[in-house]
């Protein structure tokens, strides 16, 4: 039987676990979308969030950060009615906004990619962690990340927001010593 990270326990959590946690991302529309989705998650398991992806990416543009920038009024109430996603006043204008902010960072950076590998020297951290408990839900380097991005005038990017998203697009690998994913 192939030994996973504890958390993968049904079947879409262990297609994420296997497929993408972990998995250094250098796309910025991906990158895009797992800052908005972790944001999402706040105060929420993440398997509430992964199950509601597909709709997410319909509702928002694909993940498109230009298009979700220029986002109205009349988008807020259609996300706001939108079932099939969180609908979160707060957390549907925070990806709007944090639309426009990424904008900002690829203009000054040329992408966000560059802007976030940047804080590891485009090497991903591996962490040697032997069981989930151990795995901190923050680190020195995440409070630095999301305050930098609170400076810059993102939202929903606290210290823990931010580790998860390290965490999901592969800036640290937390796959825990005993998985198979860990030396991969």
């Amino acid at each position: 039987m192939t030994q996973r990270c504890e958390w993968a326990k049904d079947d879409l959590m262990v297609q994420y676990h296997d497929n993408e946690w972990g998995i250094p991302v250098h796309d910025d529309q991906m990158l895009f979308e797992m800052l908005i989705l972790e944001g999402a998650q706040a105060g929420l398991s993440w398997s509430t969030v992964l199950k509601r992806r597909q709709t997410y990416r319909k509702a928002f543009s694909n993940f498109d950060p230009l298009r979700v920038s220029k986002y109205t009024q009349k988008d807020v109430n259609r996300l706001l009615k939108d079932e099939g996603i969180i609908r979160n006043k707060l957390k549907v204008l925070s990806a709007i906004n944090n639309a426009t902010q990424f904008l900002a960072v690829q203009k000054e950076f040329g992408s966000f990619d560059s802007y976030i590998w940047d804080f590891v020297n485009s090497k991903p951290i591996t962490n040697h962690y032997k069981k989930l408990k151990d795995v901190p839900a923050y680190t020195p380097l995440s409070d630095k990340i999301s305050k930098d991005l609170k400076k810059r005038g993102f939202n929903f990017v606290g210290s823990t927001i931010c580790y998860a998203f390290m965490q999901a697009v592969g800036i640290t690998n937390d796959h825990t010593t005993n998985c198979f994913r860990y030396k991969s």
